[in-house]
């Protein structure tokens, strides 16, 4: 699919796309919840949809509805020898652990991107655990047999967190209170505020300390039914947030200002760019600091170590900013959908915005005019996401090829931006 986005300035109101950081965690969790579990504002994006058919694989009953989705579960008891999670890195990283839990043997597939990225970490924890594990020298697929034997562990959260966050679901379900999970190093805690959140919200009891060590502690009976909203997506929301602040006024609607979610930071980058901000009681008002008729929206520097979705967002906004803008965890990067901070130099240079990658840091040079060209999302959504929106401010239209990769997490973006005002035309 090709997507053309034209110059165009935006206006109106759009409401943030539900979390698929929310919305698969409690997936999760209502696959654990021996009882009934409702939960409204489910998102549709490919990785939703796949943490949808994982939990189904493993046991839960699925009953979907006009605004929210009903689960039955008794627990872990996969229907099959399989157990595919498309191309989700967090259902992959999440749901194993929880799979191992059954003493089934199960194969654990996915699809595009997910078969090249790493998967060490469960080679190296799965048999402390007592989980028999044959993988692809550390990649998918990975055949496993538990059952899951917790235990006292120490484990190393500097590659992802999304490890840890399967391993928390998977000890907090087994209902076992004398052991701990140590970690080292730990990337990205806001995900795992996100991850306790949710344990939290259907009556486990999870704690840590200082991030370093997790404690699981009694806790009072689930109730049989449990009823969870999905959050708005800080994550998706980031780029209309951005859209808004170069080609708006716009106003983003149901994102929650208290959430535990990582990419909540965007708010600070926006701050630092002086971008016009103001919070309403519906929303977020969001537009360009157009002082003196000229736009003023300033370099800044942020540090997304523990939320490196924001990269893509941030170098659309920093190429419309004035000035060098520098942002700090490109280590972050390499394994995701693709190798961003490479794939984000690649991309913007097409449209004339010079990108230099200096160790952990990115340096974007930004102000130039954004050229009209032909971009490829080299089927990562989110660069796909970042093009578009800074082609709203380009010369001319910017076409970008296999579009529909925006599928894996907001499969209404270009619609979304269409209903605020923009131009675009699908292919």
């Amino acid at each position: 699919m090709r997507a053309t986005i034209y110059p165009s300035k935006l206006h109106g109101d759009q409401i943030a796309p539900a979390s698929k950081s929310s919305m698969q965690r409690a997936c999760a969790a209502a696959l654990l919840h021996k009882g009934e579990t409702i939960i409204h504002n489910p998102g549709h994006s490919n990785d939703d949809l796949a943490a949808i058919e994982v939990i189904q694989k493993l046991g839960a009953l699925v009953t979907r509805q006009a605004t929210s989705f009903k689960v039955n579960s008794t627990g872990v008891h996969p229907i099959g020898p399989t157990m595919n999670c498309g191309e989700s890195g967090l259902g992959i990283r999440m749901f194993t652990p929880i799979a191992a839990i059954s003493n089934k043997s199960i194969l654990i597939e996915g699809s595009g991107s997910l078969v090249k990225r790493p998967m060490h970490f469960f080679d190296q924890i799965f048999p402390i655990l007592g989980i028999q594990i044959n993988s692809n020298n550390g990649f998918l697929p990975i055949q496993i047999k538990g059952a899951l034997q917790p235990t006292t562990i120490t484990v190393d959260g500097s590659l992802s967190s999304q490890f840890l966050t399967g391993l928390l679901m998977a000890y907090a379900a087994s209902e076992k209170y004398d052991v701990e999970i140590k970690v080292l190093n730990l990337k990205s805690k806001p995900y795992i505020d996100l991850t306790l959140s949710v344990l939290n919200t259907f009556g486990w009891n999870v704690k840590h300390s200082n991030y370093e060590s997790f404690h699981f502690h009694p806790h009072v009976p689930l109730p049989s039914v449990i009823e969870y909203t999905v959050e708005g997506d800080w994550s998706g929301a980031a780029f209309l947030l951005v859209a808004g602040a170069i080609a708006g006024p716009i106003k983003v609607k149901g994102l929650q200002l208290d959430s535990t979610q990582a990419d909540k930071k965007m708010m600070e980058a926006l701050a630092s760019a002086h971008a016009k901000v103001n919070i309403e009681l519906d929303g977020i008002r969001i537009g360009p600091n157009h002082m003196g008729g000229a736009n003023q929206l300033a370099a800044f520097t942020f540090d997304a170590t523990d939320c490196p979705d924001l990269f893509p967002p941030l170098v659309a906004l920093a190429a419309l900013c004035n000035g060098v803008s520098e942002i700090k965890g490109v280590s972050r990067l390499a394994h995701k959908e693709s190798d961003r901070g490479i794939t984000l130099q690649t991309e913007f240079a097409k449209m004339g915005i010079k990108i230099d990658l200096v160790g952990d840091n990115m340096k974007i040079y930004g102000g130039s005019i954004i050229h009209s060209t032909t971009v490829f999302s080299q089927h990562d959504h989110r660069i796909a996401m970042a093009c578009a929106v800074a082609g709203l401010c380009a010369n001319g239209p910017l076409e970008i090829t296999e579009a529909e990769a925006i599928n894996k997490s907001y499969t209404d973006f270009y619609s979304h931006l269409e209903q605020l005002g923009a131009k675009v035309d699908i292919q």
